[in-house]
C-alpha cells in the first residue's frame, strides 16, 4: 500500500484515524500513534489532530509505515453469547467468566468478539479492526455486561462518554479480610509492574485510576464453617469504576490488602468451588448514543460466585 492516498468519496467526513485504519490495514491504536507523533500529513500539512474529518479531495501522507497487526477475526456462530440488549446502536452482552473478549496472543478464535461477528456482521467495520466493536473490556476471568457498538458513531459517542466518566459501571466482588472502613476511595495510579511484565501494579508512574467500594457484608471465618478451604475473614463490596485501567479492581484491591477471592495473579486465597476471580461486572448505565435517553442494565452474579457467597456467609 502505498504511503499516500488521495481521499477515496466513500471516506468523505470520516476521522483521519479512522481513515488511516481502514486504509492501511492498521489498528486504531496505531493510527492514533502516528497522528499524534506527527507522521501523518494532510494536503502537505501536519495533521490537527487524529478527530480531523476529511474532505472531499484530501490527501493523506503517512511519513511512516504503520504497523499491521494480526489479520481481522473471523465469525464464529460457536462462541455463545447471553445477548441482554439489542437495538440499531448498541449491544449489551452478559460475558460469562473464562470468555476471552478479543483475539489476541494465545487467543486467536474462540472469542467473544468471534462470536458477535457471526450475529452482527456489520460491528466488523466499527472501532479498532482487531477488536471491533469493541468499547470497553473485561478480563477473561471476570464475568458480567459489557456494552458493544453496532455503528462507528456509536462507537465514538460511547468511548467518549467512557473518557468524560460518563459511564456507570458497577461491580460485586469477594475480597479476603474486612475493610476497615465501610466505604472508601482508592485513588492510586496504575501501570504495568516493573518486577513481573505481564501484570499490573500500583506505581508513580503509572495513569490515574480511582475506584470507589462499599461493603455489603463482612463475613468472620467461623470455627464451624462447612468447607475447611474458606478459613478466613472475607467480605462483599460494591465497587464504581472513576476510570479504566487494566486490571483496576483487582490492582487497587491487594494494594488495600484485600485482594479478590481466587484471584492467584494478585495475592487473592484460594476459594473453594471457584476457579477464577470471584468480581462481576453487575450494573452498567450509560446516555443511549442514539436518543440520549438514560440507559441501565443489570446482572445477578453466575452460579460459581454465589455459591462461594452463601458459603462464607452460612
Amino acid at each position: 500500500m502505498s504511503a499516500e492516498l488521495a481521499l477515496p468519496d466513500a471516506l468523505i467526513g470520516e476521522r483521519l484515524d479512522r481513515v488511516v485504519t481502514l486504509v492501511w490495514g492498521c489498528s486504531r491504536a496505531e493510527a492514533a500513534r502516528l497522528v499524534d507523533q506527527q507522521k501523518v500529513a494532510v494536503n502537505g500539512k501536519q495533521a490537527s489532530g487524529r478527530s480531523q474529518r476529511m474532505a472531499s479531495g484530501d490527501h493523506i501522507t503517512l511519513l511512516e509505515e504503520p504497523v499491521v497487526g494480526r489479520p481481522a477475526p473471523l465469525p464464529d456462530p460457536a462462541v455463545a453469547l447471553d445477548v441482554l440488549h439489542v437495538d440499531e446502536e448498541v449491544i449489551v452482552v452478559n460475558k460469562p467468566a473464562d470468555l476471552v473478549v478479543h483475539p489476541g496472543s494465545g487467543n486467536a478464535t474462540g472469542t467473544m468478539v468471534n462470536g458477535l461477528l457471526a450475529r452482527f456482521p456489520e460491528i466488523a467495520g466499527v472501532g479498532e479492526a482487531e477488536r471491533p466493536g469493541i468499547v470497553h473490556r473485561l478480563d477473561r476471568g471476570t464475568s458480567g455486561l459489557m456494552m458493544v457498538a453496532r455503528t462507528q458513531p456509536c462507537y465514538e459517542a460511547l468511548t467518549t462518554a467512557l473518557s468524560r466518566r460518563e459511564v456507570h459501571r458497577g461491580y460485586v466482588a469477594l475480597v479476603a479480610g474486612m475493610p476497615a472502613d465501610d466505604r472508601g476511595v482508592i485513588d492510586a495510579p496504575v501501570g504495568r509492574s516493573t518486577r513481573h511484565p505481564t501484570t499490573m501494579a500500583v506505581t508513580a508512574d503509572g495513569r490515574p485510576a480511582r475506584t470507589n467500594y462499599k461493603v455489603t457484608a463482612r463475613m468472620p471465618v467461623r470455627s464451624d464453617r462447612p468447607d475447611e478451604s474458606a478459613a478466613f475473614d472475607a467480605a462483599r463490596l460494591e465497587l464504581q469504576l472513576e476510570t479504566g485501567r487494566t486490571h483496576q479492581i483487582r490492582v487497587h484491591l491487594a494494594a488495600i490488602d484485600h485482594p479478590v477471592l481466587g484471584d492467584h495473579l494478585y495475592g487473592g486465597p484460594e476459594a473453594p468451588g471457584i476457579s477464577r476471580p470471584a468480581l462481576h461486572a453487575r450494573t452498567l448505565a450509560f446516555a443511549h448514543p442514539g436518543t440520549g435517553e438514560p440507559t441501565r442494565f443489570e446482572a445477578d452474579p453466575p452460579e460459581d460466585f454465589s455459591r462461594l457467597y452463601r458459603l462464607l456467609s452460612s
